[in-house]
């Protein structure tokens, strides 16, 4: 392809992706879902046909993806859903796997490395699909939180089982000690190189506060992250998913300047919705209607063997849960459940298998299908599932209260940077008293404002329906005492058995929070 028809082909597809942006918008149909069936509409419209190249996607696409969703995670929010992303994750992937093998192997009569395989590849759920229906509707921020935290790491974990297949179909033997310890030794060596390159970031940034640079910087990390990974042996995945919460969190800290901040957001906001527009459009493009209409019942076989897979995950691990933290409601299940939605992702490793695979083209056209149907039915069902599971809780009162919150944020950031540009001799103490009064104006009204809302009867909404708010607060406040005693019993300041007598104590009372 020359680069007159490279430019074309570029043109077009921005041109589609910016209608289907608007018009879905105006539907309200999710973007993710229009983007494929466009990509379906304007295949012939293409001066000539487009390769959905697996390499691309797996070493420039999904770094970034992974990087975006990972630097805007709050750390903080993702430590307190770590064990129900863990069971998901983990035990969840396997049990899905072997679920969704076991029936295609049974249904279409596969061998079992191929099934195997495929049942890794419809195991993963796509991290940018999910995000992206999340964006369109309002859920409450932990299940949101669990979803985004699930989606970030199955992609690891499916990565490393779809390896130690390929492995046992190469070698012809892999135990299963070997396989543990393999496992183990990927993930952890992927987790040490995550905060290793994260770390490093975070002390460049402080270093040298240039927003261009940053940018610069931080998408050297994430590509990096992934190719170091894979040189290492170890999860690229994993290691740019780290790297991107490092940054995220200790990175992006208050010793680095809002400008830089929102700089480096913005931008990476803008490569995630570039690159997921790219790889739904490619989606509908490569898949071709004739070869899934001869293949639908084997593809319905295979949606029905995941989604049984995902039934057999989610409800019994869950119901685990709540001997070891605080239970996930069965409504929020049914959201977990139907949100394993299929992206780019199980279509980069089905088009990596090697070419001596027996089966590889049917498996290729089996994925295919299962994605398309899963993007467009189960990406277009699940803001309509959430709406009518009542998850969203939107009153007056709570908007009132955001508002109010959203003017003492901003206010007060406004006067830290003032406080940055006194200190370092860009404004002159007069502009600066006479700017930080009117922001101070701004700041006591909302604060008197939040506190006569606070302050009602106890029947009243803030109290009731909306109370949520202040426990997402008081868990914050916890997490902070939780940070407080680690490190004084680090500094041999308080002895162990005070800490841990006063942190059992925390637990219990994070425990007794609503779920937000």
């Amino acid at each position: 392809m020359n680069v007159a028809e490279l430019v074309t082909l570029l043109v077009i597809l921005l041109l589609v992706a910016t209608g289907v942006a608007l018009l879905s918008r105006w539907l309200g149909v999710p973007y993710v879902a229009g983007l494929v069936l466009a990509g379906l509409a304007i295949t012939e419209l293409l001066p000539r046909r487009i390769g959905l190249d697996s390499s691309l996607i797996l070493n420039l696409f999904l770094p970034i993806l992974l990087f975006e969703a990972a630097i805007s995670t709050d750390i903080s929010r993702l430590r307190s859903t770590v064990k129900p992303v863990a069971l998901l994750a983990g035990p969840g992937v396997v049990i899905s796997s072997s679920v969704t093998a076991v029936l295609l192997k049974l249904g279409l009569g596969l061998a079992w490395i191929p099934a195997l395989l495929t049942g890794v590849i419809l195991a993963i759920t796509d991290t940018v699909s999910v995000i992206a229906v999340f964006k369109e509707v309002t859920v409450p921020s932990r299940l949101s939180t669990i979803v985004e935290g699930e989606s970030l790491f199955n992609d690891g974990i499916a990565l490393v089982l779809f390896s130690l297949i390929l492995q046992v179909s190469e070698t012809g033997s892999l135990t299963i000690l070997d396989g543990f310890q393999e496992l183990f030794v990927v993930i952890a060596g992927g987790t040490l190189l995550g905060l290793a390159l994260g770390y490093l970031s975070t002390g460049l940034f402080r270093w040298s506060n240039d927003p261009l640079s940053s940018i610069l910087q931080t998408v050297a990390v994430a590509l990096g992250a992934f190719q170091v990974g894979h040189l290492l042996h170890v999860s690229g995945v994993v290691a740019v998913v780290v790297a991107g919460l490092i940054v995220g969190n200790a990175g992006l800290s208050s010793s680095v300047s809002a400008s830089t901040r929102l700089t480096l957001l913005t931008f990476w906001e803008s490569a995630g919705f570039g690159v997921n527009s790219f790889i739904f459009l490619l989606i509908g493009i490569e898949i071709d209607l004739i070869t899934l209409w001869n293949t639908l019942p084997a593809v319905l076989l295979a949606i029905l063997a995941y989604q049984l897979g995902r039934v057999l995950s989610v409800y019994p691990l869950l119901a685990m849960l709540r001997q070891f933290d605080r239970s996930i409601p069965l409504r929020w299940q049914h959201v977990l459940f139907l949100g394993n939605i299929k992206g780019s992702l199980s279509m980069a490793l089905v088009l990596s298998l090697p070419t001596t695979l027996v089966g590889r083209e049917q498996l290729i056209a089996l994925v295919f299908g299962a994605v398309l149907l899963s993007v467009v039915g189960q990406a277009a069902s699940l803001p309509w599932m959430v709406k009518r599971l009542q998850l969203s809780h939107s009153s007056s009162s709570r908007q009132q209260v955001e508002e109010l919150q959203a003017q003492l944020m901003t206010g007060k950031a406004a006067q830290d940077e003032l406080d940055s540009l006194l200190k370092s001799g860009v404004l002159p103490k007069a502009v600066y008293e006479e700017m930080r009064a009117a922001y101070q104006v701004r700041v006591a009204g909302a604060e008197k404002a939040l506190r006569d809302l606070y302050n009602r009867r106890p029947d009243d909404a803030i109290k009731g329906g909306d109370h949520t708010k202040l426990d997402a607060i008081r868990r914050r406040l916890l997490l902070a005492e939780k940070g407080a005693l680690n490190e004084a019993m680090r500094k041999r300041i308080l002895s162990e058995e005070i800490v841990q007598s006063r942190l059992q104590t925390i637990d219990e009372q994070l425990l007794r929070l609503d779920d937000d």
